[in-house]
């Protein structure tokens, strides 16, 4: 009897495994666990608060350039340099962003998403049709009943008031 335990929790042990690798597709495992989004944000380091700083400052930068940088810089005067500077200046704050244990966390969140939006089921089209109907009676009944309790409380308070 033991032995086919034994045997049972090898083969147990072996599918959870596979099934973790085929899971993890690039994300790092440890100890047999797969690493969560929200383990990945909560590590930190010093590269991340300097990379988050250049980020704020670049992007507090960007919100001054249409007002301070013509007058310093000659072909900004030109309205799309400036868009320009300000799309770069965006893209290099995201880039930083990209590039911290919370931007890591963030696209392991996205790529989980994806995952699970491949696992919906979507209602069909008459499903859909059947469903929009009656959202559509249920908001004309609870609006002629809101309609007729505000009717009646003009009446009543109208009583009152003369």
């Amino acid at each position: 009897m033991s032995n086919n335990q034994d045997n049972l929790e090898t083969k147990l042990s072996d599918a959870k495994a596979v099934a973790g690798g085929m899971l993890s597709k690039g994300q790092h495992v440890s100890a047999g666990n797969q690493t969560t989004a929200v383990e990945i944000a909560k590590t930190g380091s010093v590269k991340d608060v300097i990379l988050w700083l250049l980020a704020a400052v670049v992007l507090i930068g960007a919100t001054l350039v249409n007002q301070y940088l013509p007058g310093y810089w000659q072909p900004a005067n030109d309205l799309w340099v400036r868009i320009g500077i300000i799309v770069a200046l965006f893209v290099f704050a995201l880039l930083c962003l990209a590039m911290t244990n919370q931007g890591r966390a963030f696209k392991t969140l996205l790529k989980d998403a994806a995952v699970e939006l491949r696992r919906v089921t979507w209602p069909g089209k008459d499903e859909t049709f059947q469903y929009t109907w009656q959202t559509i009676v249920m908001i004309a009944v609870v609006g002629l009943l809101v309609w007729l309790l505000d009717n009646f409380f003009n009446w009543f308070v109208g009583i009152f008031i003369g």
